[in-house]
């Protein structure tokens, strides 16, 4: 007994969606910073596919990050406004990077959480037109497409973005040498020794916690070498007191994820800078340590 011509379509249309579904989720993720987000674009891009005229889609990737691009700025406008009741800072989600190194795209750009959170200052579309470019290496006459807008305005877009960027950007270090950074932060944390935690900071040093109200996050950001050294001192009595540390890859940079009971109940990684450790980045939200809870298991 064969198919109905209509099962059939959907099985085609579901075989071509699969062979995108990773660069759509790459897109939406890095345009919004969430994995629950970018998976409902993922969802609603697929919904659309559905009811699309596919016989008349030339080319369906193009058709498909064409919706998944517009529907995350769409999106990432609305939800600016909804962080604003957030408690305390908000941080990228952290996504497992040790399975697709570069998560969908051509390479790995605009996944770490450094330029993440400089993303976070640009222009819905100013980020859409970068992370197209930069991540996905797409020609600028198919930006302006999925933009809507000219190619001249797409390079300018993209043109922005870069020196956005290039005014923030953090010495870039190897892999290695960022999970040594870390591993001496972790150990001189443990200690309580602020005179090494001195030692491994920048002047101009972040500690930010996305913890969105949960128990023990601090809801400010703290910054200043000396600052942040005596708040990472002040805590090391009882913080890590029944922990222990797994090491997992995360927006492609190392991390050190804390559990409990088996439970991952923080994870903790760095941005660096010329005079060391610039940015301390803890996300304790219970709701955002879904990808590292699975990495660790």
């Amino acid at each position: 007994m064969t198919g109905s011509p209509e099962a059939g379509g959907l099985d085609s249309a579901a075989e071509v969606f699969a062979q995108h579904r990773r660069r759509l989720f790459g897109i939406a993720y890095r345009m919004l910073g969430t994995v629950a987000d970018a998976e409902d674009i993922v969802q609603e891009t697929w919904i659309r596919w559905q009811g699309a005229d596919r016989d008349t889609v030339r080319e369906p990737a193009a058709f498909l990050t064409t919706i998944a691009t517009r529907l995350s700025i769409n999106v990432l406008q609305s939800a600016r406004a909804t962080r604003e009741t957030y408690i305390g800072p908000w941080l990228p989600e952290p996504v497992s990077t040790q399975d697709d190194p570069a998560l969908g795209a051509e390479r790995a750009e605009a996944l770490q959480f450094a330029i993440l959170l400089t993303l976070e200052r640009l222009t819905p579309t100013e980020r859409a037109a970068y992370i197209l470019r930069e991540a996905f290496d797409y020609p600028y006459p198919r930006i302006a497409e999925i933009i809507s807008s000219s190619v001249v305005g797409a390079r300018q877009l993209v043109s922005r973005a870069r020196a956005h960027l290039a005014s923030d950007r953090r010495a870039d270090v190897s892999p290695l040498h960022q999970r040594r950074l870390l591993e001496a932060f972790l150990a001189a944390a443990q200690r309580g020794d602020a005179q090494e935690l001195e030692r491994l900071f920048a002047d101009d040093v972040t500690s930010y916690t996305d913890g969105n109200g949960v128990k023990l996050a601090a809801r400010i950001p703290v910054s200043g070498r000396r600052r942040v050294a005596a708040f990472v001192a002040a805590f090391s009595s009882h913080f890590w007191a029944g922990k222990s540390i797994d090491w997992v890859e995360v927006n492609g940079q190392p991390a050190a994820a804390l559990v409990q009971d088996g439970q991952v109940t923080a994870l903790v990684t760095v941005t660096t800078g010329p005079g060391g450790i610039a940015q301390l980045l803890w996300v304790m939200s219970p709701g955002k340590l879904g990808s590292v809870s699975t990495a660790v298991a």
